[in-house]
């Protein structure tokens, strides 16, 4: 099982918006075929590994990260074709979440006689896929606040200057992040400023993001740089009526006033799990972060810290109205620390450890 969970993660940056699972079969001690999803549409570990095992397969065992299909999709039903092979035994990581699953594979599988043990490394096979569980469970994608700061917490100097304040393997380690999401959040103002391409640099194949720009007042201009990349753009604005984007066939741009005028992020997250979004993750101004967070619709905030100081002239790292004692602090839990270069990173999650 171990090795299913580690070929899951091969599909750490592509399989998106679909779970990152692993397969091994094995027939008398010895590993005949292995597999994992690689893309959406593509197809699954079960049937890598299958293609891989051939005839050997028949009255073999089957190791996967997350329970078999049932159902069909943009592919056939997984648990059909492990019948039709002949697999003998299953071992099962975790139950899918979706609930066109959710234990009926298993069920399944075993109604017709395959012998199926579920529960083997769960927690490690379910860490795997938070924020598809998230949205599976709850119908909301998983939410990761990215800051770098000084280490009295400062995003930027007084005049908004801020390259570099971390180290060249904090940045690094942002974009193995930015992979793995499905849709990046900034504000107008950080495009304005800093005018990012906003998307992800890494050596392996990525899918890359959905970059959603919160635009309150249709700001957004045609040369800024995140139109120079490949990758689709949403463009979230309040203004009265919706700017027109089609300047650039990639970019959507919709509407979303709340009641205070800005734009409602209720319905942006409510959105980007209808389009299949999984994990999301901020990348903004004090202002938007400390909105997320002030909606208690952040799991977990990274904050690459570097060793300098900038002092009070310098830019915090959120804005959260209504805060004016101690009770009214926003309580979290440290997850992780660790060092990268010069820097700290530091993983913060909810308290209560939910969603």
């Amino acid at each position: 099982m171990r090795l299913a969970l580690a070929l899951a993660k091969k599909g750490l940056y592509t399989s998106k918006p679909n779970p990152r699972v692993g397969c091994v079969i094995v027939k008398d001690d010895v590993i005949v075929g292995e597999g994992w999803h690689a893309q959406a549409g593509g197809p699954h570990a079960e049937i890598v590994a299958l293609e891989n095992a051939g005839a050997a397969a028949r009255g073999a065992q089957l190791y996967v990260s997350l329970e078999p299909c049932n159902h069909t999709g943009r592919t056939g039903p997984c648990v059909a074709e492990l019948m039709k092979a002949g697999i003998e035994r299953i071992v099962v990581a975790a139950i899918d979440p979706n609930p066109k699953v959710a234990g009926k594979g298993i069920q399944s599988l075993q109604q017709s006689g395959v012998e199926v043990l579920s529960g083997v490394c769960e927690s490690e096979a379910r860490s795997l896929n938070p924020g598809f569980e998230l949205r599976m469970l709850k119908g909301r994608p998983l939410v990761r606040v990215k800051v770098a700061a000084t280490m009295d917490g400062r995003t930027a100097a007084m005049d908004g200057s801020s390259k570099w304040i971390t180290s060249e393997e904090a940045r690094r380690d942002v974009h193995h992040y930015r992979a793995q999401s499905c849709a990046l959040v900034t504000g107008i103002g950080t495009v304005i400023e800093d005018d990012p391409r906003l998307n992800a640099r890494v050596d392996e194949p990525v899918k890359q993001p959905l970059r959603v720009v919160l635009d309150g007042n249709a700001r957004l201009e045609p040369g800024a740089e995140l139109f120079s990349v490949d990758g689709p753009v949403l463009v979230v604005t309040s203004a009265q009526p919706a700017a027109d984007y089609s300047f650039d066939n990639r970019t959507e741009c919709i509407q979303m006033v709340g009641n205070d005028g800005r734009v409602d992020l209720d319905q942006l997250l409510t959105l980007l799990a209808e389009k299949q979004v999984n994990e999301v993750m901020v990348e903004a101004g004090a202002g938007v972060a400390g909105a997320f967070i002030a909606r208690d619709m952040v799991d977990e905030i990274i904050v690459y810290s570097s060793p300098d100081i900038l002092s009070t002239s310098g830019r915090g790292m959120f804005v959260i109205r209504g805060i004016r004692n101690i009770e009214n602090r926003v309580r979290l839990e440290i997850k992780n620390i660790s060092r990268l270069g010069r820097d700290l990173k530091v993983t913060y999650g909810r308290t209560d450890g939910t969603g």
